[in-house]
Order: structure tokens, then C-alpha cells, then sequence
């Protein structure tokens, strides 16, 4: 049995000052309101409605934060780059994400999903740049990997870990299909480095 069907679902913040204690362990969870970031979360934690998926992107303006044990906690951040969020919605979101990298002493890494077929768009970039800057490790988890056949999956792959080295950083890129699992294993054995899980 795997340590995330643990998960269980603690609360949501508007913002970081509403997240609680800043202690113990925590892994942000980032991306594209359309990078299918619900779906990996459901996928991890072998629970189909955890995290909610919606048809509408966009949906998840608070940060979703979900235990694992006293000392460890997933966290969900709201999905970025969505056209129909108002302007100001976003320019806030993106002070309190970039003070939540920047301040949160007990965020020890950052997974960012990237649909495989559109990787490292301006907001991944500038996501990534401020992980980095403060010295977190980041996954960039190319989500729906089943869209492509194999030998374009790699290719794509390939591509985007030579771009990750732009970032000077301890970035790794992983592909991930929710509906086949695949990439599961490649995920957890970071999060567990992450989590200390031995």
C-alpha cells in the first residue's frame, strides 16, 4: 500500500497565512488550470475524487492542503494562466504564490505539471525561475504522456530536460499519464526523497 492513499483532505486557504502551521513537511503541487494537476493528485493518492477535476479549468482558487501524517502535507496550489480570471485575481495569486515559494519554511519541494504537448509556457518559466531562486527542487511532470505515441514522447522529453538545464537548477522532468499510470513510480520516488520516506 502506498503512504499517499493516505491523503485525506485538511483544509483550504485564500492565502498563505491561512495554511497553518509552518512546520513539518510539505510538496506544492502547481500548474496550468488544463495540466491535469487534479487528475496526478488522484492518481498519486489512489483515490478517484480527492482532488477535484473539473470540466471547467480554473476551478481551484483556493490552496487545497492535504494531510498525509502529522509531519507531511500535499499541497494544491490553484491553477494558473486561465483566461477567465480577471486580471487583478491573477496579479494577487501571483504575489501570494511567489511569497508562498519564497517564505514557507516547511515547502521542501515543488512538482509543476506541463501538458507534454505545450511545456514550459511563461508562467511554468517564471514558476520554476522563483522555485529555483529559493532553492527548491522541482519535478516538471509532463502530464497526459498517453496523448503521444512513444517515440514523440521521448522526443518531447528529451527536449524539455535539455531546456530544464536553462534554469541552473535541481530540476527534473518526468512524463505522467494519469489514465495509465504511467510515470507513477518515477514520481513517488522523488516525493519520497522529498518526504523523507525511506
Amino acid at each position: 500500500m502506498s503512504q499517499y492513499s493516505q491523503a485525506k483532505f485538511l483544509l483550504s486557504a485564500p492565502d498563505i497565512r491561512h495554511l497553518g502551521e509552518d512546520s513539518g513537511i510539505e510538496v506544492a503541487f502547481a500548474g496550468r488550470s488544463n495540466a491535469g494537476k487534479s487528475s496526478a493528485l488522484n492518481t498519486l493518492t489512489r483515490q478517484k475524487s480527492l482532488a477535484r477535476t473539473s470540466k471547467t479549468p480554473g476551478r481551484t482558487q483556493l490552496i487545497n492542503v492535504f494531510e498525509l501524517d502529522e509531519e507531511r502535507r500535499l499541497i494544491d496550489l490553484p491553477g494558473y494562466g486561465f483566461a477567465q480570471v480577471p486580471l487583478e485575481m491573477k496579479l494577487k495569486w501571483q504575489k501570494s504564490l511567489s511569497e508562498y515559494l519564497e517564505k514557507r519554511e516547511s515547502l521542501k519541494g515543488l512538482v509543476v505539471l506541463m501538458d507534454i504537448r505545450h511545456p514550459f509556457k511563461d508562467l511554468d518559466q517564471q514558476l520554476i525561475s522563483w522555485a529555483v531562486a529559493s532553492d527548491l527542487p522541482v519535478l516538471a511532470l509532463l502530464t497526459k504522456s498517453d496523448k503521444l505515441k512513444s517515440g514523440r514522447r521521448k522526443a518531447q522529453v528529451l527536449m524539455a530536460r535539455e531546456a530544464a538545464m536553462a534554469f541552473c537548477g535541481d530540476v527534473t522532468v518526468e512524463s505522467f499519464s494519469s489514465l495509465k499510470r504511467e510515470g507513477l513510480q518515477n514520481m513517488e520516488a522523488i516525493l519520497n526523497k522529498w518526504f523523507n520516506y525511506l
